[in-house]
């Protein structure tokens, strides 16, 4: 059987530049930390993608005009894995990103990519945000009003996102998302799954400790009803022994009587 060589195709949108994903472990825990937790946010929301390192094509048939966002989420779009991201495929417009910045790609992510997001792709918001604070700002947000970002006013040391409907503030140091309805932080999954080993460590050892409480009950019952036993059969012993002193004095006194009789 002939087999049918195909040809490759003469234009090719790379999946990746073969450079590291981040610049430092901090970066790559704060980059995959976010896509976690913003996905698991969304995990019951259909058509939010969540994703981040993957380039994104924003102009058909130019492979050159590619950015590769940190993290970003955008609605109208399925969860299924993309390999790259190519706007006239998918939604052209995101709702929010986040780069993640250094020394290094402070002037990248303020200026290069701050107007590409801004004109361009026209996303809704914009974070930059360093782990290490070596640049300043170190964190700061935008927002597209008309065709111009204006800058997001932090509340109580948090920027709110509306297309997120959450806030990005820094716990202990490291970033996280914080809802302001449940007024509760939310960390990535596995914060989840350590939380709930936590809890049902917690939940073993108090069962255990009840049962402990239970078992010692019943000791103290069982040891209880012995007592009142040996009680009922001392009290039995003696209403016996006053039967039977009774019963000795009515023969004394008969005795008695049968003497008195007889003188």
């Amino acid at each position: 059987m002939d087999r049918k060589i195909g040809t490759a195709p003469t234009l090719v949108y790379p999946e990746s530049d073969g450079e590291p994903m981040a610049e430092s472990g901090k970066h790559v825990r704060t980059l995959l930390d976010m896509i976690d937790a913003i996905d698991l946010y969304f995990r019951e929301v259909p058509d939010v993608h969540v994703g981040g390192n993957m380039f994104l094509y924003y102009e058909e048939g130019n492979p050159r005009k590619v950015i590769s966002p940190d993290v970003f989420m955008v609605r109208g779009v399925s969860k299924k894995d993309l390999r790259t991201y190519k706007t006239w495929e998918q939604q052209p417009y995101l709702d929010f990103v986040l780069e993640l910045a250094s020394p290094s790609t402070y002037a990248k992510d303020f200026n290069e990519k701050k107007t590409i997001y801004e004109q361009i792709l026209q996303v809704k918001e914009y974070c930059i945000y360093d782990p290490y604070g070596e640049i300043d700002p170190s964190f700061i947000g935008f927002r597209l009003v008309g065709d111009t970002y204006q800058e997001i006013a932090f509340i109580e040391g948090r920027l709110p996102f509306k297309t997120l409907g959450l806030e990005l503030g820094e716990r202990d140091g490291v970033l996280r998302l914080y809802d302001p309805v449940t007024e509760t932080w939310l960390g990535p999954s596995r914060e989840h799954v350590d939380e709930a080993k936590a809890r049902a460590s917690e939940a073993e050892t108090y069962a255990r400790e009840a049962e402990n409480r239970a078992s010692e009950a019943e000791n103290r019952a069982s040891e209880a009803e012995n007592r009142a036993s040996e009680a009922e059969n001392r009290a039995s012993e003696e209403a016996r022994a006053r039967r039977d002193a009774e019963a000795e004095l009515e023969k004394l006194r008969a005795a008695l009587e049968r003497l008195e009789t007889t003188q």
